[in-house]
């Protein structure tokens, strides 16, 4: 118990400052893309998910919720920013166009009340690659510890408020994904994590899954990334529960 105590000791605190102070990110880090849209459609034959194509008013634009990130449209219109905040309420927020991005608040009074003071989530793998599964795993560790916020996972669907639901969503976990929506008590809200989960990423159009949630279940919240960092998926979180943090801009 002595040597336990003295380890902790010198071990010291451990969890990161984030989201009270900005994350420390790379400067290979690849976060929310800066569009000019007269030069963007260039990179269209580059992109392997679709994910740049022409708006209503014939300009370029990219769509956050088809895109892995590659980085291959860089140069081509494309700007990868430092801007990890990219967690969205709404579909059409993914859409980036070369206009002005501010990260959007929580204005549903009662999801503020709900879920201010926690949030139970049960995480559901609907047939991705494990990678969205294991940044989202990573905020249960000291080093970000979501808990401190109220947000935690739970293993029923029953105990839960939300599904984070990853994954392109397979033919084979349709059923399932849906009986664990039907279990959540309500009022439930669903959260897609991932491009997979949103859109299909790069299994969309294949006949074994369905190309993402929409369609299936109504989405409360999306966090683009292949897979999130763990910053833009903790911050989105925590907005997402309307609170609010002192200083989350990117640096």
């Amino acid at each position: 118990m002595f040597n336990a105590l003295k380890a902790r000791l010198f071990q010291g605190y451990r969890t990161n400052a984030f989201p009270d102070a900005p994350p420390k990110l790379p400067a290979r880090f690849r976060g929310r893309p800066e569009v000019d849209p007269d030069r963007c459609m260039e990179a269209a034959p580059l992109c392997p998910t679709g994910a740049i194509r022409q708006g209503a008013d014939g300009r370029g634009m990219l769509d956050l919720g088809r895109c892995i990130f590659c980085g291959k449209c860089s140069g081509h219109g494309v700007a990868f920013s430092l801007e990890y905040r990219m967690g969205v309420m709404h579909r059409e927020g993914l859409i980036a166009d070369g206009t002005p991005f501010s990260p959007e608040e929580q204005r549903n009074a009662g999801i503020r009340a709900l879920c201010g003071r926690s949030l139970k989530i049960r995480q559901v793998s609907a047939g991705g690659c494990a990678a969205c599964e294991l940044d989202f795993n990573v905020l249960g560790t000291l080093a970000w510890d979501m808990g401190r916020f109220g947000i935690q996972v739970v293993a029923s669907p029953r105990h839960a408020d939300c599904l984070l639901v990853t994954g392109p969503v397979s033919c084979n976990m349709l059923e399932a994904l849906k009986k664990c929506r039907a279990a959540v008590p309500e009022p439930a809200f669903v959260i897609a994590c991932g491009a997979c989960a949103i859109s299909g990423g790069l299994y969309a159009g294949n006949p074994e899954v369905k190309g993402g949630l929409e369609g299936i279940l109504p989405v409360d919240l999306y966090v683009p990334g292949c897979p999130p960092h763990p910053a833009t998926l903790l911050e989105a979180l925590v907005r997402f529960i309307g609170r609010r943090c002192k200083d989350n801009q990117a640096g």
